[in-house]
C-alpha cells in the first residue's frame, strides 16, 4: 500500500489534472482510454477499466477513481480523508477516489494507478511491466 505523503503540487486545474493522469495511466503498457459513463477512463488491455477521471460527477470535485486492493480505501480514506473518498458506484468493490482539486501528491497517486493496473492487466501485460522496471 503507498504511503500518504504530503501533497506536492498545488491544485491543478481541471484540464491541467486530466493530462497528467492520462499521461501516467497511458504510461502502462497496453494501456487504451475511452469515454466510459461520459468521463475519459483508462482500462488494461482494453478490457478492465482501472482508473477514470470524474469532473464534477454528482458533485462539484475534481478527481479520479481507481481500483485498489483489498484494504487500501479503507486505509486512505480513514487516514486522510480531505484527499481521498469512497467513490459512488464503485466504492463498494474496493475502490479509492483521489481528489484533484486540491494539491496532490503525484508520485503516490503513480502508485495508486500501478496497483489498479496490476489488479486489472491481462498476466501478458503485467509480465510486459515488470520487463520494463
Amino acid at each position: 500500500m503507498p504511503p500518504a505523503g504530503p501533497p506536492t503540487d498545488a491544485a491543478p486545474g481541471p484540464a491541467a489534472a486530466l493530462e497528467r493522469l492520462r499521461a501516467l495511466c497511458l504510461a502502462l503498457p497496453g494501456c487504451e482510454e475511452r469515454v466510459s459513463h461520459g468521463e475519459p477512463s483508462w482500462f488494461a488491455g482494453g478490457r478492465r477499466m482501472f482508473a477514470t477521471f470524474a469532473d464534477h460527477h454528482h458533485d462539484d470535485r475534481t478527481a479520479c477513481w481507481t481500483a485498489a486492493p483489498a484494504g487500501v480505501q479503507e486505509h486512505l480514506v480513514a487516514t486522510g480523508p480531505e484527499r481521498f473518498f469512497r467513490p459512488p458506484y464503485v466504492g463498494h468493490r474496493g475502490w479509492v477516489g483521489v481528489y484533484l482539486d486540491r494539491p496532490v501528491d503525484w508520485p503516490q497517486l503513480a502508485d495508486l494507478l500501478l496497483e489498479a493496473y496490476r489488479l486489472t492487466a491481462p498476466a501478458r501485460l503485467r509480465a510486459a511491466l515488470d520487463e520494463d522496471v
